[in-house]
């Protein structure tokens, strides 16, 4: 991860961001363009311009294909590629909590509990996801693979070009970390979109991302949003834009994405083979003081005196003379390290047995009649217990109380039954490091 303070020295470029909102049939494209430079520069300075094209499917694609060029033209951006914001209803977005899994099997977790992330066929879907930086929460997003066929076919024949399909909660968090910033603890901001449905973005030291869209009363809608963050409910929501401090908010943090890739989360539903690069002809300056550069600092480095050399031959000579001495200390601290990781493998594996069972009877204790369980999953870290309880509001509540359990959610909202509701409740095991 690359540190805040050069970050935003890191930040340079030039995007297009492109929105796509409404409801199927009558969708508007949102467009904007941003030109980044070093040290984070405010969105005012760096936001270009942009426009919206209404109901744009019903028009020719040439014809808003040639406005979108004219638009480029102008701001001298005609080697942008553009980086498009799905529609909600076409992308599933799913944060995953994966505590203790390495990057390097990353995939291979997600790729276990793909399926019941979405309704359809493996065949039929494209799907990415990301790490965010520093958490064990993974961002995931699926769409039908028709959907996004069929755009990037509508794309090529306007003759736009595009780097990639997101979704907007990974544009907006790329966005608040650009410039290496350090976002608010409790973020709680909306898009309200066409059709009239709230569309929320936020973040809490206990849910590191929310994506969730509403059609509610905005008050009502608010306070859901709060509520799945765990924050306070009278927390005041803010308009997107004001929090990204641009508009259109969501195709401004799409535009940012697309001018520095490197430094945004790497989602992308776009298949590599239909993915178009940016000209390099626009980074030949760049790229030739940045050679000069390169070549004084290889002059600078070069310069060391004879005296320097010695002392270097010197330090290397007595480096060898004690390197069997040093590498014998180096393997014992080894076998030692190995010994007592054996030894604790040993305690560990004694006191498990115990202790769940020890977590089972809580279980048992806590959940009220007529509640019964279907499901139970007890390991090290976490219990996941579901079943069907004829109230499953208070369950959080008692869980919580346990002195065994604690952090509990809902791994999906309870579901009404005739009986009452089917639930499924995940809860970390105290004294148990995550």
């Amino acid at each position: 991860m690359i540190p805040a303070g050069i970050k935003k020295w890191l930040a340079a470029g030039s995007g297009v961001g492109i929105q796509i909102t409404g409801p199927r049939g009558a969708e508007s494209m949102h467009i904007a363009a941003a030109r980044v430079r070093p040290g984070g520069a405010p969105a005012a300075k760096i936001l270009r311009g942009g426009f919206t094209l209404e109901n744009f499917l019903q028009q020719p694609a040439g014809v808003w294909g040639t406005d979108y060029a004219a638009f480029l033209r102008k701001l001298g951006m005609r080697h942008v590629t553009a980086t498009v914001v799905l529609p909600r209803q076409d992308v599933i977005v799913r944060p995953l909590v994966l505590p203790g899994v390495s990057d390097k099997d990353l995939d291979s977790a997600i790729q276990f509990q793909l399926d019941g992330l979405h309704p359809y066929s493996e065949d039929d879907v494209f799907s990415s996801w990301a790490r965010l930086p520093g958490t064990s929460t993974v961002l995931v997003a699926v769409a039908r693979k028709d959907v996004v066929e069929r755009y990037a076919a509508l794309f090529a024949e306007a003759g736009i070009k595009v780097g990639g399909f997101t979704c907007s909660a990974a544009a907006v968090y790329s966005a608040l970390r650009l410039f290496g910033n350090s976002p608010s603890r409790e973020i709680l901001a909306f898009d309200e979109t066409a059709s009239g449905a709230m569309d929320f973005y936020g973040e809490s030291p206990s849910r590191p991302l929310l994506s969730a869209s509403f059609d509610l009363d905005p008050a009502r809608a608010a306070a859901l949003a709060a509520s799945e963050l765990r924050i306070e409910a009278l927390t005041q929501a803010i308009p997107l834009s004001e929090l990204l401090g641009a508009q259109p908010a969501v195709a401004y943090a799409a535009a940012l994405s697309s001018a520095c890739p490197r430094l945004s989360l790497p989602l992308n539903l776009l298949p590599v083979g239909m993915r178009q690069a940016s000209s390099p002809v626009h980074w030949i300056p760049a790229a030739a003081v940045a050679l000069i550069i390169l070549m004084l600092a290889g002059a600078l480095a070069a310069f060391p005196g004879y005296e320097s050399h010695r002392y270097e031959r010197s330090l290397d000579a007595q480096i060898a003379a004690i390197a069997p001495r040093a590498a014998r200390a180096d393997q014992i601290d080894k076998e030692i390290a190995a010994a007592s990781r054996r030894l604790q493998l040993l305690d560990d594996l004694r006191r498990t047995p115990k202790a769940d069972m020890d977590a089972l009877a809580e279980l048992t204790k806590i959940l009220p009649p007529p509640t019964w369980l279907n499901l139970l999953e007890i390991t090290p870290k976490q219990v996941i217990a579901g079943g069907e309880t004829n109230q499953a509001a208070p369950l959080l509540r008692l869980v919580d109380m346990s002195p065994l359990f604690e952090s509990s959610e809902f791994q999906m909202g309870p579901v009404p039954i005739p009986t009452g509701a089917m639930f499924r409740i995940k809860a970390n095991r105290k004294g148990v490091k995550q």
